[in-house]
């Protein structure tokens, strides 16, 4: 069945896979140029950022002290909670460098909300929460297995 999206769930989805895009690329600045002005992020480890300054900032650190593993995603929902403002729910894991497979440890549940400001979506917060599912192995294995044959279709 195809589905059709509106104009504006495309543009939350297409900024959701710029900002990976741009951690893939190892780019600070085109990642925090996705944020507004006041924009948020909390990473996996629970550390805060914001504003696109602190963003750019702390991303430049990362990119130079090592090569960052390159996500995969795949996005679960889509939704406007108002005419300005949407919520994109995603689950990622990571395909280390020079690796082919996920690694386990670092699947993550991801939360972006996006707000219409002028004329173009922004990212009003994005937030990387590990999918540690704890006591449930068997959830975290269907994670890894969803999310590895997203990568080996893709390449």
């Amino acid at each position: 069945m195809e589905i059709h999206l509106n104009h504006d769930e495309q543009e939350v989805r297409n900024i959701y896979k710029d900002l990976l895009n741009a951690w893939n690329n190892n780019s600070a600045s085109s990642f925090a140029k996705l944020f507004a002005s006041d924009g948020n992020t909390i990473g996996f480890d629970g550390s805060q950022m914001n504003g696109q300054k602190q963003i750019e900032e702390e991303f430049s650190k990362i990119f130079a002290n090592h090569k960052v593993s390159t996500y995969v995603s795949i996005v679960k929902e889509v939704r406007p909670l108002s005419s300005s403002v949407y919520l994109l729910r995603a689950v990622a894991g990571m395909i280390p460098p020079e690796k082919s497979e996920i690694n386990p440890k670092v699947n993550a549940i991801q939360t972006l909300i996006a707000e219409k400001l002028s004329d173009h979506f922004q990212i009003a917060l994005f937030q990387n929460t590990p999918a540690a599912f704890h006591e449930r192995p068997d959830l975290a294995k269907q994670l890894t297995d969803e999310l590895q044959e997203v990568f080996d279709e893709q390449n």
